[in-house]
Parts: structure tokens; sequence; C-alpha cells
């Protein structure tokens, strides 16, 4: 498959450009639905976890040679917001797509993640104006399936290894793990990414070879 090379690039709210976006909360707090504490005698502890913990979401898109973002999704006052429809647009057009066309997109094809705001009609139609078919995404040319995290290369690796090393100094400020998250992003280096986007294509191998087979652990080592 021709999109299965260095030249797709990945996104997620975050080769094929590859985007995605992760949110990020203050003292590293993820959202569980359920904790558990093992002991043989009650051990007579409580976890104590904030209502609204104060949280930032930011978006990258990566390849093998680089990383687009990140991008923090902000209100016109600057305040920390939450992603809707109108929000990913106005990434796409005043942030994405002018970073993008510092590269060579002419060959590069595109991958995002299956949420709703990135697939949305209106969003997919802005995408397809600037890639054409050179899109790969729930609803567009190239279709993707929903919940592929183990096949998308900012959540099995961007966002886990930046969630790692951005909490070390323990942030108190949104904008204190705001910089650690631009530090720690800009850190990453050319020959790691091509490392990330080579285990890419192996599982996309496997894949196809397998004909959807779950994939083996060995896989999931870097």
């Amino acid at each position: 498959m021709e999109w299965g090379s260095t030249k797709t690039l990945s996104s997620s709210r975050g080769s094929t450009k590859t985007t995605s976006s992760s949110r990020g909360s203050l003292n590293g707090y993820v959202n569980k639905q359920n904790c558990r504490i093992w002991s043989e005698a009650n051990p007579q502890v409580y976890v104590e976890t904030p209502f609204h913990p104060e949280k930032l979401t930011d978006w990258c898109a990566l390849w093998a040679g680089g990383i687009i973002g990140p991008y923090f999704f902000k209100n016109d006052e600057g305040h920390n917001v939450t992603v809707n429809g109108d929000r990913d647009r106005a990434m796409i057009t005043n942030f994405f797509i002018p970073e993008l066309n510092n590269h060579d997109v002419q060959e590069l094809w595109f991958q995002q993640d299956g949420a709703t705001c990135p697939t949305a009609r209106a969003t997919i139609d802005l995408l397809k104006d600037t890639l054409g078919d050179r899109l790969i995404s729930r609803f567009g040319p190239v279709n993707w399936p929903l919940r592929s995290c183990d096949l998308t290369p900012l959540d099995y690796f961007l966002w886990g290894y930046v969630k790692s090393l951005v909490y070390a100094d323990k942030p108190q400020k949104l904008d204190h793990l705001e910089d650690n998250i631009r530090r720690v992003i800009a850190d990453i280096r050319p020959q790691m990414l091509e490392k990330v986007i080579e285990n890419w294509t192996s599982r996309l191998d496997y894949i196809r070879a397998s004909r959807g087979s779950p994939m083996p652990e060995i896989i999931f080592k870097m």
C-alpha cells in the first residue's frame, strides 16, 4: 500500500503524517473509571482526585522527518479550552496548513485518528481541499478503522513518551506544563522518529499479512 511509508504524516489531537490530540492535567492526573488497591487487610486508604482538574489540550503531527506542533487549544482570551469542530478547523487553517506548506506535500499522505471533531464532514472537506485523496481518515478517501490506537504512532509512542517526562519537575501551573511539553517535543530527534515509523510499517505489514489478527507483543517493543 502506497501510504505505508515514511511519507505519511500522522496526526493525533498525537510517515503518513499522523495527527492526534492529547489532554494533560496538573500533577499527572489521568481519568480512570476505577481505582483498585490490593491488600490482605483493609489498607484504610482513600484516593483523592480533583473533580474538575485544570487541563490543557494539545495537538501534534509527526512523520519520519519531524514533528509539527505542539498546538495548544486556547480561546481569544488565551485560556485553555477543549476541542470542538470550529476550533479544530481553525487550527487546521491557521496553524497546520501553513506549517504543512513548509514541507513537500506533493508526496505526503495524511493520517488522523477517528475522533469526532477531526472527522466531521466540514473538517474532512477542509482537509481534502488541501490534500486531495492523500487523506487516511474515517470518512476520508482512504478509510481508517475506529479505535486503532495500536496503528497510530502518536497514541502508541508520542503521548506516552511525553507524559513520562513532563511531570518530572511536578509542574504546578498550566503554563509550566505547557513549557515542559514544548521542550520535550522539541528535544525528540529525527533518529527516534525514524525508528517509530519503522515500527509502524512493521505493524502494518503484520496486519496485512495476518488479515487483521492481533499483533504479537514483540511488535509493541520500540
